[in-house]
């Protein structure tokens, strides 16, 4: 009975460890520091914190993702960019010709400096949406709403610089 409980648990450790590592972050050695400058706001609408709310998402995750060190002084890696669009639109018509559903989409700039291979900088807009009910406003579902799509923004950053790696 033993030996099974150490069979499972082997099997299981593995698996986890094979799900962290397939994550995807497989570092350059040479790569060491990080600079992730603050995302400015340049659009109308928007909750007032929007821009403190991405940056920290993004620093966040870089750092309980990788093993880089953050430096304000000749970074290896180097994100800036800012909040371009926060855009509220009908999607889907309901049978008395109202917009059924609306979508909210935010698109953020990112330009990405890598110092040691200039050939893995990228300069692109990132962004995501999900839709609410045309009967809820914006500012009732946007605490709900906001936090999901920078969190897919942050994913699909994370994902595009270390799939480069």
């Amino acid at each position: 009975m033993f030996t099974v409980y150490c069979l499972l648990f082997t099997v299981t450790s593995s698996l986890f460890t094979s799900c962290y590592t397939f994550r995807g972050a497989s570092l350059d050695p040479n790569l060491k520091t990080i600079q992730i400058q603050n995302f400015q706001f340049q659009t109308a609408g928007g909750p007032p914190n929007l821009s403190l709310q991405f940056n920290e998402k993004l620093k966040e995750y870089f750092q309980r993702n990788t093993s880089l060190k953050t430096a304000n002084v000749n970074p290896d890696l180097m994100f800036e960019g800012a909040i371009t669009g926060f855009t509220v639109e009908p999607k889907a018509a309901s049978s008395d010709d109202k917009g059924g559903l609306n979508r909210l989409t935010i698109t953020i700039s990112v330009k990405f400096t890598n110092a040691k291979n200039d050939e893995k900088s990228y300069d692109q807009e990132f962004s995501f949406y999900q839709d609410f009910a045309q009967t809820q406003t914006i500012t009732a579902v946007q605490g709900e709403l906001v936090p999901k799509i920078l969190d897919q923004i942050v994913l699909d950053i994370f994902n595009k610089t270390a799939g480069e790696w």
